[in-house]
């Protein structure tokens, strides 16, 4: 800045935008955008100029100007990479898609597609279509339909089947997930009336023989609780239980699974999480589900089961408003071929996570330490998460580094291109290899390289 000024010395719009450095900006951001950002710099220095009394010279204007362009235009969705060893984490958006499901959403969206319009007949067709005949020979379901997300699939079964009417569930299950999502909220949406029976920890078959009996009843619903687990004094009857009891009264059952898994979790040293099949198999009318979570695909709510109540739903006034798009039902629709042709645990990288055996990621995590030629190998623990299977925890190595401020150093690495998010653990900054896509090694190594040259 020069050391004395007068407001009258300040350039002009015209006068900056002039300038070669300017015209570029022209040509990258649009001539509105430059100008606008041009006129904030300027506005800027008057704002200061009663406490500093100086006058900043035109490149100092014109680098506040080009640090606005890139403030306003950067995106806010990033690519990150996930060093956390939370498989399935919500912030940094759940399931990655596999390499098939990124192919299909990129020849969907590069041009027009036959999201609705029937080849054959030469007219318009069903975009339902597209995923319905691969859950079906995937689960068994009757029938199936894809929302934008598994509270949509729920809110969607409630206000189509059981409006102005009871619904009948355990008071062990009124559960409330992420965002303030609570089970009751979304009865009262629906315009369904709650009907709980049992106690918190307790509820018996009976409880649903009685709420019946006083009916009427349009539904039972189960809710599975995915993300947390009521330990101790319990008992719950089983969904073939509660099916059996139900169907006598010929009132229909609508599993709410949440995570959807279609493979059985013990095969990968974890607990049991209740597959899509199974509830199916145990006489569930409809299951509701999640395509983003085990399933390992895009954000998306699947419901499966009774190909007439299936059609009830797609006949919904509500069904339009939260239907899935093409980007969603292409990546969804590559995403169970996988499940179809037994690949889902070599190409989904969810399983593919989930599956990597402990000396493939020690193998990894050495192969960082000595790269850096700094830090350590050390044993811990990933998780699934995503609202998956609570408590359980897959054994892992983790890279480790001291750092004097391992707070300031999570957030180098946050401000890295791409974005890196690892943990603490114990005063040190641990990397999981577990949740990190091979590919990803080098950029990882590089902008934990360029954060230790910063100390």
């Amino acid at each position: 800045m020069t050391s004395t000024g007068d407001l009258r010395l300040l350039p002009s719009v015209d006068q900056l935008v002039r300038l070669p450095r300017a015209s570029e900006w022209v040509a990258d951001y649009g001539r509105p955008l430059t100008i606008q950002a041009i006129r904030s710099s300027l506005d800027e220095a008057r704002s200061r100029y009663p406490e500093e009394g100086a006058i900043p010279e035109k490149e100092a204007l014109l680098n506040r100007a080009h640090e606005l362009l890139l403030e306003w235009t950067a995106p806010t969705l990033r690519a990150v990479i996930n060093a956390t060893g939370v498989v399935l984490h919500t912030n940094l958006g759940r399931a990655p898609l596999s390499q098939a499901a990124l192919q299909a959403v990129q020849e969907a969206s590069s041009g027009y597609s036959t999201l609705e319009y029937d080849l054959e007949a030469g007219r318009r067709g069903s975009r339902s279509v597209h995923a319905e005949g691969l859950l079906q020979q995937i689960t068994g379901a009757e029938g199936a339909l894809v929302v934008n997300n598994n509270a949509s699939a729920v809110l969607l079964a409630l206000s189509a089947l059981a409006r102005r009417r009871a619904v009948v569930i355990a008071r062990s299950q009124l559960i409330e997930i992420g965002g303030g999502f609570r089970i009751p909220d979304v009865m009262k949406q629906s315009g369904a009336r709650l009907v709980e029976v049992g106690t918190t920890n307790r509820v018996h078959l009976s409880d649903f023989e009685q709420a019946i009996q006083e009916g009427p009843v349009a539904l039972v619903l189960r809710a599975h609780r995915s993300n947390f687990q009521i330990i101790g004094f319990t008992s719950e009857p089983t969904l073939a239980e509660m099916v059996s009891v139900a169907h006598r009264a010929g009132i229909p059952v609508v599993d709410d699974l949440g995570s959807g898994s279609l493979l059985e979790t013990e095969r990968f040293g974890l607990g049991h999480e209740p597959t899509v099949q199974e509830s199916l198999a145990a006489g569930a009318d409809l299951v509701c589900f999640s395509g983003d979570k085990l399933l390992g695909g895009p954000q998306a709510g699947i419901i499966a089961g009774r190909a007439q109540l299936i059609g009830r739903l797609k006949k919904h006034p509500l069904a339009r408003a939260i239907r899935a798009d093409k980007l969603c039902l292409s990546a969804l629709s590559a995403t169970l071929l996988h499940y179809l042709k037994d690949e889902a645990e070599r190409e989904i990288p969810v399983w593919r996570m989930i599956a990597a055996p402990l000396e493939e990621l020690r193998a990894r995590a050495e192969r960082w330490v000595e790269h850096l030629d700094q830090g350590e190998t050390i044993p811990g623990q990933s998780t699934v998460g995503g609202g998956s299977l609570p408590e359980e925890t897959l054994p892992t190595c983790l890279a480790a580094f001291h750092a004097h401020s391992p707070d300031r150093m999570l957030a180098r690495l946050r401000r890295c291109d791409p974005p890196v998010i690892a943990r603490l653990q114990a005063d040190h900054l641990v990397l999981d290899p577990r949740t990190v896509l091979p590919e990803q090694d080098e950029a990882l190594l590089a902008s934990m390289r360029g954060v230790f040259n910063q100390n």
